[in-house]
């Protein structure tokens, strides 16, 4: 066994012995945990729903819906792809309530017909994506992808997540996962187009 492989067989048996000591209620075990992954879930949930103030409460969400199903959770091998999951489901949630908020504000004010400004993007979600996303013509072509899309993107390129892990993240099959990541990649390129 080399030595890069020992380090990693190490931090992954430290991560399952913090996620058995957390699944018992250990709220330190846990912060540890979450500590290491709140930048990568804040992205994920930022490649969803493309606003900072969004992100946010979809990631706490998501934070708070894994703390309190720690206990179900049966590998903890599987932490990782199981709180992409959470989070990712979390994402999409504050998405749909968002798009109900806007429907009730639209039948609202039917006669405002000014186009509403788009919110400000939080330049701190960016930090990470400004090398896939640095261009304005692929940021407004990453912009109108679905959340699905932007989400499997984030997470193979931006993440450089391997598609079985993002199978696993997804609870999908392999397959699909490689499906979506092909149907994403060519809806960014139609979008590209679009923009030229």
């Amino acid at each position: 066994m080399d030595a890069l492989t020992q380090v990693a067989s190490s931090a992954a048996s430290a991560d399952d012995a913090l996620v058995r000591r957390a699944q018992t209620g250990d709220a330190a075990a846990f912060e540890m945990l979450v500590d290491a992954r709140i930048d990568r879930c804040y992205r994920l949930a930022w490649s969803i729903l493309s606003n900072g103030a969004d992100a946010a409460d979809a990631t706490q969400d998501g934070l708070v819906a894994a703390w309190r199903e720690l206990p179900r959770l049966r590998e903890p091998a599987a932490f990782d792809g199981w709180l992409n999951r959470i989070v990712a489901n979390a994402a999409l949630s504050v998405r749909r309530r968002r798009g109900r908020i806007r429907e009730v504000s639209v039948r609202t004010y039917p006669d405002d017909d000014t186009p509403q400004p788009e919110p400000p993007r939080d330049p701190l979600a960016r930090n990470a994506m400004d090398e896939f996303v640095d261009n304005d013509a692929i940021g407004r072509a990453f912009d109108r992808l679905r959340p699905k899309d932007r989400m499997i993107l984030v997470l193979h390129h931006v993440e450089e997540r391997p598609v079985a892990e993002i199978a696993r993240s997804l609870g999908i099959p392999i397959g699909t996962a490689k499906s979506r990541l092909h149907y994403a990649r060519t809806a960014l390129e139609r979008a590209l187009e679009a923009e030229a």
